[in-house]
């Protein structure tokens, strides 16, 4: 969003009162300087990735593992050298294994589950497209649609994913009325299943229904340039292809306007707090306008992030833009750095501070993208156990929403691509092994620090220095009844490193968030510290900002978002 242009008022205290530790810990202001990276509210989310059948088998009786007859679609293992394995069809996680183990993930720090899509699949495995093997790449030829991708349905919810006891809005009502979780619903819009190159056409495959089970859409096994799009089944589709063999649905047509944004207001009465984009970059700005208005005519500051696989941030940024919908998207560009400064022990954090893009865009808002470090769809980070550490606590101090992808908190197939373990079943048995994991311990910690800091979530991000080893910034939040300072001090050396900081220094008690100690400062001192390897301290004051200094830089910093 853009923020708007401000006058200056008056810093009339009416009242200072220290609050307590929480959610609610701020001092009340009146008439003071309006100060913040977004008042978009979704940014208190911290996000847990799940990818759903791969995570917890909480109901044997939703398995099917009889199902595809001749094409079966239960646990295909791809067999790779040393032992080792992936798999391509389904392997029993579903919604009931999420919600229980719903309080692991909140009591990680997360407040938000973002699902793979829930929405019917195909029955069988595809015949078509090159066959896929152990750490192959673009090829669907076996596999089935265990991730949810591939959408026959984009109405109904799929069978090996619900219970007979457990609803999507079952689902979505109990995460969050009884665990304090919201859901991140993940929606398709270029493509539904493998369309053509089968040997026989397949049942499901190519085909789309819509919410009364009517056909409304069939490939029939043809390739794109031999469809007749004057045919109302196929006139769904564009007649060239885009990804795979995948269908290519034809966004300029109204018809698939009205099929995929209606489903995607039924998902939200059903429970959905906010949507993740799949590809988005392969469908028009104009569908996405048109898309965003329909759904926030309905559900006003719906949140949206989309998927666009690239490391151009120019790019990737026109997404943000309110004439293309107003949509965020997954911050690639800072995930490369990522993976780059906390896999190397010899990296230089200064290579993250190029990625923030904190002023004169070319995003939107940059405190609103979502960020992360891996996912389903590219290896996983191959970081030491430290460096996933350090990893989560920038994740989790910097500007912009955290993700996490489900196994990360134990540094899960670490090294693996989508093919060769990355998207493996995680199990029970992995999260009772976590829950005394060192990565999942300083995870903990420093997200319950997010969680209860207002500060981190939406303040302005001011840095002090970002070099070598260590990193210090600022998080500043004074809007509304909040007013706060953080100064987030990291260290991602093998030895403690000492902090001397008095920039911008106000007078007050600083406390330091994991600790717990307190330091009584007066205004232009230095807080001295020594952060413990591999590490972060926390340091915040509540009050009104009065720093002139101070005041004048985040009045600059406001003007140059």
């Amino acid at each position: 969003m853009n923020l708007p242009k401000y006058a200056l008022l008056p810093a009339i205290i009416a009242s200072v009162i220290s609050g307590c530790a929480g959610t609610d810990r701020t001092s009340v202001t009146t008439a003071s300087q309006a100060f913040y990276g977004t008042k978009e509210p979704f940014t208190a989310q911290a996000i847990y990735f799940v990818m759903t059948d791969r995570f917890v088998d909480g109901d044997s009786q939703n398995n099917y593992p009889d199902q595809g007859g001749e094409h079966p679609t239960w646990q295909l293992e791809l067999q790779g050298p040393d032992g080792k394995s992936a798999n391509v069809g389904y392997m029993g996680g579903d919604l009931k294994g999420v919600l229980n183990n719903a309080d692991y993930i909140k009591n990680m720090g997360f407040t938000a589950v973002w699902l793979t899509p829930v929405v019917d699949n195909p029955d069988q495995a595809f015949t078509g497209g090159e066959p896929i093997e152990y750490g192959g790449q673009f090829k669907d030829g076996g596999k089935t649609g265990y991730h949810g991708y591939w959408a026959t349905n984009f109405y109904q919810a799929d069978e090996h994913l619900v219970s007979e006891d457990l609803s999507f809005k079952d689902y979505t009502t109990s995460m969050r009325q009884n665990h304090g979780l919201k859901t991140v619903f993940d929606i398709v819009a270029n493509h539904g299943s493998p369309s053509f190159t089968m040997p026989v056409d397949q049942p499901g495959f190519g085909e789309l229904y819509d919410a009364q089970g009517k056909l409304v859409a069939d490939h029939k096994n043809l390739p794109p340039e031999e469809l007749d799009t004057s045919k109302p089944l196929q006139s769904f589709f564009h007649d060239f292809p885009d990804l795979a063999q995948l269908s290519n649905l034809n966004e300029d047509n109204p018809d698939v306007q009205d099929y995929l944004i209606n489903s995607y207001l039924y998902w939200i009465d059903q429970g959905a707090d906010a949507f993740r984009i799949d590809t988005i970059r392969h469908v028009k700005h104009s569908f996405w306008r048109e898309m965003s208005d329909r759904i926030r005519s309905a559900h006003p500051g719906f949140y949206m992030f989309g998927e666009s696989f690239q490391y151009d941030a120019n790019f990737i940024a026109q997404h943000t833009l309110p004439k293309n919908g107003g949509i965020s998207v997954l911050d690639f560009p800072m995930q490369k750095a990522m993976v780059e400064v906390f896999t190397n022990k010899d990296s230089d954090f200064g290579e993250l501070e190029d990625v923030l893009y904190l002023t004169h865009g070319p995003y939107n808002n940059p405190y609103e993208l979502t960020t992360f470090y891996d996912n389903h769809d590219m290896p996983r980070m191959d970081a030491s156990d430290a460096g996933f550490m350090n990893a989560h606590n920038w994740l989790f101090t910097v500007r912009g929403i955290p993700v996490v992808y489900q196994g990360s908190e134990i540094g899960f197939m670490r090294g693996t691509a989508e093919h060769e373990g990355n998207r493996n079943y995680f199990g029970q048995s992995n999260i009772e092994k976590a829950k005394n994991h060192p990565i999942h311990n300083a995870l903990k910690k420093i997200a319950m620090v997010r969680k209860a800091t207002p500060a981190l979530q939406r303040g302005l991000q001011l840095n002090i220095k970002l070099q070598g080893n260590t990193a210090s910034f600022y998080r500043i939040l004074q809007e509304g009844d909040i007013s706060q300072t953080a100064l987030v001090l990291l260290n991602k050396g093998n030895a403690p490193a000492s902090f001397s900081v008095n920039d911008f220094i106000q007078a007050g008690e600083w406390t330091e968030q994991l600790s717990g100690e307190s330091k009584s400062l007066t205004r232009g001192a230095t807080l001295n510290t020594s952060v413990a390897a591999n590490s972060v301290q926390v340091w915040v004051r509540d009050g009104i900002i009065t720093e002139p200094t101070l005041i004048q830089t985040l009045e600059n910093r406001m003007a140059a978002q």
